[in-house]
């Protein structure tokens, strides 16, 4: 007579339970693997943004100078830095300064930009490599771009003072010394550098515009400009209000252009509030504290119009996804 073994129940764990733990193992390794891959990323953020941003933030509430560099004592103040920097005599020039700066080089990059846009949009000889040749002062570093500039707006030898002569013009123009045309001469600069990047952008959303608009356009007879106001320019909406955004971040941080021109003069004449907030943690004031807080300043309006623009993505994105 055959006997029959039979198994318990405890013996082998049911099939739905060696899947489950397995899936559970898969899913370990695949977020173990996921963390690997993201662990430079997050550490050169937390190393060199968000940690540099915090301890900034910590510095513009306390007396933060020189001294503390020896005692590593400082005190906390509060908001009493924000206090003396909104009294700061130089406080609302530097923030005119940067106003004017951000709308004069907003408005030319931009109109400048979309008219050289438009002009590449036409078929000629050397359209391409005139097209790249727009992109160099662009690609070109800014210390070289300030440098390049220093030389052209020289008041004894400068190619530009030599070009207003042979116009007739007989008098001395101290671009870079003069007060009142300080922060003309770095805004041109900026405007140069800035033009191939809304060029560029701006020429990729024409390039989007279906040809045959255009053509049904000129069949029933509009003009260029009746083309370019009730289509290229509604059709380019979205384009233009990205690079307006990202130009608005871009030109509020702009630093390297003015220090390499004008270092922020003459008597501050030319200083932002970039260039300003470094003039006084590293000058003869080492008010670090006071240089944190006019950098807190800065940091708060980048970061509203920075969010704005990730708002804007967001909603184009949305919308394109429908």
């Amino acid at each position: 007579m055959t006997r029959v073994v039979e198994t318990g129940a405890g013996d082998l764990p049911p099939a739905p339970v060696v899947l489950k733990g397995r899936r559970r193992l898969h899913w370990r390794r695949e977020r173990v693997v996921t963390l690997m891959f993201l662990a430079p990323a997050l550490i050169y953020v937390l190393a060199f943004y968000l940690y540099p941003i915090v301890f900034n933030v910590i510095m513009s509430v306390e007396k933060y100078t020189l001294k503390t560099f020896v005692t590593g004592e400082a005190p906390f103040i509060g908001l009493d830095n924000f206090t003396r920097l909104v009294n700061h005599p130089e406080f609302w020039p530097a923030v005119m300064n940067t106003v004017w700066f951000t709308i004069g080089s907003l408005f030319f990059q931009f109109t400048l930009g979309l008219l050289i846009a438009l002009f590449y949009q036409h078929r000629f000889p050397l359209n391409s490599i005139l097209r790249a040749l727009i992109l160099v002062p662009w690609l070109a570093p800014v210390l070289v771009s300030g440098a390049i500039w220093v030389r052209l707006l020289d008041q004894d030898y400068g190619v530009v003072n030599f070009f207003i002569h042979s116009l007739g013009y007989q008098g001395q123009i101290s671009w870079l010394t003069d007060p009142h045309l300080s922060l003309i001469s770095v805004l041109i600069a900026n405007i140069w550098i800035g033009i191939p990047f809304n060029m560029v952008i701006l020429y990729g959303g024409l390039q989007a515009i279906p040809r045959v608009l255009y053509e049904a356009a000129s069949i029933d007879g509009a003009s260029a400009w009746q083309r370019f106001r009730y289509m290229t320019w509604p059709l380019l909406r979205p384009v233009s209000t990205v690079v307006l955004l990202l130009g608005l971040v871009y030109t509020l941080k702009v630093f390297d252009v003015i220090m390499s021109i004008t270092r922020g003069g003459p008597a501050d004449t030319s200083q932002t509030l970039n260039t300003w907030a470094y003039s006084l943690a590293f000058t003869n004031a080492f008010n670090f504290g006071l240089g944190a807080a006019a950098g807190d300043i800065l940091l708060v309006i980048v970061l509203i119009f920075g969010l704005l623009y990730l708002r804007y993505a967001y909603r184009e994105l949305r919308e394109t996804t429908r």
